[in-house]
């Protein structure tokens, strides 16, 4: 689901190499990460993460509170081929208003759709957590654009990784607070008002917030 045209193979925890955590084990999948105010990085500034896989093997998430800039959906679909330039009057709503982000440094030139579980396709749709699941074919692309698709989704350009034990590091030096993910948080329109929202949602007020580590 590359802008290139390319359809990118499935994404799984085993096939891209984040591991299998049906046994919890402690680790975040399905949960937000949400930057601490002191994040030096500035790929990860302010940002919201949904944790699509964790594992001893590594981390992959997915940045929600990023827009992709000038890239709209409906001028996707037309630049992959999927509707001609004259059809985009005619698409569905929640696909002229669905959101194209940044999902992270790493792989940027590929598509993941984080989407409601109303929607699967066998062998291509990965189910995080109840509610919530990940798709990379430009098959759920096709669907949105006939109104077959998902009820809610986001479309992130690239992805955010970690090495075996990188993310651990992270939040024990500070870097990361995290939390229930909330639907809301992830699918909303006010994408410039999430990171504050999800710190609320965890009762910090972020002015109040030093060089402390602290877990929701």
């Amino acid at each position: 689901m590359s802008p290139e045209g390319k359809t990118p193979k499935p994404v799984r925890r085993k096939a891209a190499g984040f591991g299998d955590n049906s046994s919890g084990n402690g680790y975040l999948d399905g949960r937000l990460l949400i930057a601490m105010p002191v994040m030096g990085d500035p790929r990860f500034e302010r940002s919201v993460i949904y944790m699509c896989a964790h594992s001893s093997e590594g981390a992959m998430g997915i940045i929600v509170n990023r827009p992709a800039g000038s890239i709209d959906f409906p001028g996707l679909l037309v630049q992959l081929d999927i509707i001609q330039k004259a059809d985009q009057i005619k698409l569905p709503e929640n696909a002229e208003t669905m959101q194209v982000l940044k999902g992270g440094p790493v792989d940027t030139g590929r598509g993941f759709v984080l989407h409601s579980s109303d929607f699967f396709i066998q062998d291509a749709t990965l189910n995080i957590d109840e509610g919530i699941c990940l798709t990379a074919t430009v098959d759920i692309l096709k669907a949105i654009a006939k109104g077959t698709g998902p009820k809610h989704a986001i479309l992130a350009l690239g992805y955010a990784g970690w090495a075996p034990g990188q993310l651990e590091n992270e939040i024990q030096h500070n870097g990361w607070l995290h939390c229930d993910a909330d639907p809301d948080l992830i699918f909303g329109d006010d994408v410039d008002e999430k990171y504050q929202r999800a710190l609320q949602k965890i009762g910090i007020d972020p002015g109040m917030l030093s060089n402390e580590a602290g877990h929701a």
